[in-house]
């Protein structure tokens, strides 16, 4: 039974270069990095090591905490270098692909006559069990566990957010797959959530499954928002969530019996020149983008793998993340302001607040930067000015301070389960004493998982 929630809570952020509605590149593999970072959970163990011939979908790494938990290569080639940081923590596996890909054969098979168990097995063999992710705490999902329900976003409503009908509407064979596999591994329900303000979505013809409709600003595309309004998280309840290219690529590997998650990324921002989509795989370099750049100077533009809210800075030296198929290009804002905030006409710049006469221009796009336009101040608002852009029943005052004081009873109390530090970035962006609240609430999750598993 399909339900419409409309969410007046929210805020959408009017930033420039939303990428046309084209492929203007198709990346061909040549270094492509597996990185274990990308996994919240995930305590890698090498399965190789520097020479070694790999193909795509074979083993890179497993877990040492589950042996089961694989990460497997994206691509057929040589394991080229293996990267590691401070204390010899590994950082990424650099795999130098061949010309002529070749792929593991996990073999076709009928997802509807298999069982979870056998689900279970060809998702971990292949390594796309980490798509599975766990709530609370956005970990990777326990093989052994059984979730409550599975929840599945197939939009997003971040700042630039790719168009999911261009990026996978021709996927829906795939994706119904997906979702019949998903229904192996759970006793309760898959619920699956569309945007109403987009019209028809291709999506709204899946089967065997829970249809729900969102409409509203971001965080409106969050699963977590969408979770908190379908079936709110409880203390000692387990939920999974997959995003839409990870119900694509479980789709793919049963229907064709290969690992694929290449798709098309949006490369966007106000630094993008002519911003459009490429296709290309998780863990591309980012050099390989240079040309949306122009002849912008490294030190003038930040590099975001995801959007611009709750994206990683990776800089043209890093990778695309796993789950990302955003790439947001701004410029570094370094300079500072003459007069700042009491200038009285300020048509270039966006408030939330109404502060600039910016308000009287709602269809205007800026081109905003990295500038916060002040710095760190008295953490004193009350939970009112958070709550008006933050469409959950949580009180996100309370539970930041309670993060930041690692009072774990208090973070309980408001709503720890519920969220992951995204859900918290309109916060962050309104928030006029300048505070990292997505970083305090994963602080809050990090003492939560040392301290209650």
């Amino acid at each position: 039974m399909s339900q419409n929630y409309v969410l007046k809570k929210g805020l959408n952020i009017p930033v420039a270069g939303e990428a046309e509605l084209r492929v203007s590149k198709t990346v061909a593999p040549g270094i492509v990095a597996v990185q274990p970072t990308d996994f919240k959970g995930f305590l890698p163990r090498l399965l190789v090591k520097e020479g070694d011939r790999v193909l795509c979908g074979s083993p890179v790494m497993a877990d040492k905490k589950n042996a089961d938990i694989l990460l497997t290569s994206p691509v057929s080639g040589t394991v080229r270098e293996i990267v590691r940081g401070e204390k010899r923590k590994l950082l990424a596996v650099l795999v130098e692909a061949d010309v002529q890909q070749q792929c593991v054969d996990f073999g076709v098979k009928d997802v509807t006559k298999l069982d979870g168990k056998q689900v279970r097995e060809a998702l971990l063999a292949s390594g796309l069990w980490p798509w599975l992710v766990q709530r609370p705490y956005g970990i990777l999902a326990d093989p052994a566990a059984q979730p409550r329900d599975i929840f599945v976003s197939t939009f997003s409503t971040a700042p630039l957010a790719p168009d999911a009908a261009f990026c996978f509407g021709s996927e829906l064979k795939a994706a119904q797959a997906g979702v019949c596999a998903l229904t192996k591994l759970t006793s309760g329900k898959v619920h699956v959530s569309l945007d109403s303000n987009a019209g028809d979505s291709p999506f709204a013809a899946l089967q065997h499954c829970e249809l729900h409709t969102f409409q509203g600003p971001h965080p409106a595309g969050n699963v977590g928002v969408q979770i908190s309004h379908i079936a709110p998280i409880c203390k000692g309840d387990i939920v999974w969530t997959v995003s839409l290219a990870g119900l694509v690529a479980i789709g793919k590997l049963f229907t064709t019996g290969r690992y694929n998650v290449r798709r098309k990324v949006a490369v966007t921002g106000p630094m993008a020149l002519q911003p459009s989509y490429i296709d290309a795989l998780p863990g591309t370099p980012m050099a390989a983008i240079r040309s949306f750049c122009g002849n912008t100077p490294a030190d003038q533009l930040r590099v975001i793998s995801g959007d611009i809210l709750s994206g990683k800075a990776v800089g043209m030296e890093g990778y695309l993340g796993f789950f990302d198929n955003q790439v947001t290009l701004v410029r570094e804002g370094t300079d500072q302001e003459l007069l700042g905030w009491i200038r009285p006409f300020r048509f270039n710049q966006f408030s939330a607040d109404r502060s600039y006469f910016s308000w009287l221009l709602p269809k205007k796009k800026y081109a905003m930067d990295t500038n916060l336009h002040g710095g760190p101040r008295a953490f004193l608002m009350n939970d009112g000015y958070y709550a008006r852009v933050l469409p959950m029943d949580i009180y996100p005052v309370y539970l930041a301070k309670a993060c930041l004081a690692g009072e774990i009873d208090k973070m309980e109390r408001f709503g720890i389960y519920e969220v992951l530090p995204e859900d918290l970035a309109t916060c962050e962006f309104v928030d006029p004493s300048k505070n990292n609240i997505q970083e305090m609430i994963e602080q809050g999750i990090d003492l939560m998982l040392k301290e209650m598993a």
